[in-house]
């Protein structure tokens, strides 16, 4: 417990004080936001804010982790190194496209193409060592059962062969990390929006894996009457550990990204972001209520789709005025700030239903 408090409370504290001076290091270099021409004419004043400030909060969570650990005096794990390595590897996919993007002076860094490869490869191996390295109840960070709120057996991709599970499992898993750091990436447009939505979304697992490690199949407090009920899950409290740190780096990134922002996130961010929540996910056993905890970028990124699906069947007319969802309500004369606090409104509601849901599935046991 001690280990994640001090892991919140120093990331918090990291970011809050780290990023102002991150901010003159980027003017300096020039690592300035670029603004593409066709969106919304307000974006223009924001032209050369600073950006790639989820470096900050990347290192803060990392920091946070270890320095919690230290003082509560506990090992790190591996289901937490794990989580720190899916984020920081989409952070540099991230970077290298933000780079590019400061460096050309264009909307464009890294190829569509070129990205998702980056992102597929760092899928690929996360997946590889999930699925690696039992402990001493034999138990490996992920397991290959498609979950929900807990692993359900009759969707054990293993059924095929261990070798057939195996790339199963990593096709599964490319899927879900690929899907929300896009997802978080797409819903990073407006001035704290994708930083207060992710708060909401990556507390939900300080929550879940709290919770979890009180219900261990391996905690020896627990009554043998309560086994029907307990969780598989490795080393949980360690993911709510971590899940703390990320958050309270951003609670204190948030402070200087809210509107007006002084530094944007960037895709070293958002990719970031994106691929911490579907670690965490995966590794609790929860893959499915992504779909509920991640709803607000969800239903960003569906806006996308279904604008260019409907573009190109009805040969160029459109649903929204912009997509993604947030830009529309721009163009039809809403304030920034109100579409934001609405929108964090929305991801708050998502993660109360999702982790009201994890909840009764275990009152129904």
């Amino acid at each position: 417990m001690i280990a994640l408090l001090v892991a919140g409370g120093f990331g918090l504290l990291f970011t809050l004080f780290v990023t102002p001076l991150f901010v003159r290091l980027a003017t300096r270099l020039g690592w300035g936001q670029f603004i593409r021409d066709d969106g919304p004419q307000s974006h223009h004043a924001k032209r050369g804010t600073p950006t790639m400030g989820g470096i900050v909060f990347i290192f803060g969570s990392g920091l946070g982790y270890m320095v919690g650990h230290l003082i509560g005096g506990t090992d790190m794990t591996l289901v937490g190194v794990l989580v720190l390595f899916l984020m920081v590897g989409m952070g540099v996919i991230g970077f290298i496209d933000d780079f590019l993007k400061t460096r050309k002076q264009r909307s464009l860094g890294l190829g569509g193409w070129q990205k998702i490869a980056g992102q597929v490869i760092v899928a690929a191996i996360f997946a590889v060592l999930a699925l690696r390295f039992p402990d001493e109840n034999g138990l490996t960070p992920a397991s290959t059962m498609i979950s929900g709120v807990r692993d359900i057996p009759w969707l054990n991709l293993a059924t095929v062969g261990l070798i057939g599970g195996g790339i199963l499992f990593t096709i599964w898993v490319t899927l879900i990390i690929v899907s929300t750091s896009n997802g978080v990436n797409v819903a990073d447009g407006l001035d704290g929006l994708a930083t207060g939505a992710s708060i909401f979304a990556i507390s939900a697992y300080i929550f879940i894996g709290f919770w979890q490690s009180n219900q261990s199949c391996f905690n020896t407090h627990l009554q043998p009457e309560n086994a029907n009920f307990c969780y598989d899950v490795r080393d949980p409290l360690d993911l709510a550990v971590v899940a703390a740190a990320i958050a309270g780096s951003l609670i204190g990134f948030l402070w200087w990204n809210t509107s007006p922002a002084q530094i944007f996130m960037g895709d070293t961010g958002s990719l970031g972001l994106g691929g911490a929540l579907a670690a965490l996910a995966i590794l609790s056993r929860t893959e499915l209520m992504l779909i509920l905890i991640g709803g607000l970028f969800l239903v960003v990124t569906g806006s996308v789709i279904l604008q260019r699906a409907y573009f190109k069947l009805s040969h160029g007319k459109r649903i929204f005025l912009m997509s993604p969802l947030q830009h529309h309500f721009e163009l039809k004369g809403w304030a920034e700030i109100t579409i934001v606090v609405r929108f964090w409104l929305i991801s708050g509601l998502f993660v109360a239903v999702g982790v009201g849901v994890f909840y009764l599935e275990w009152l129904s046991r």
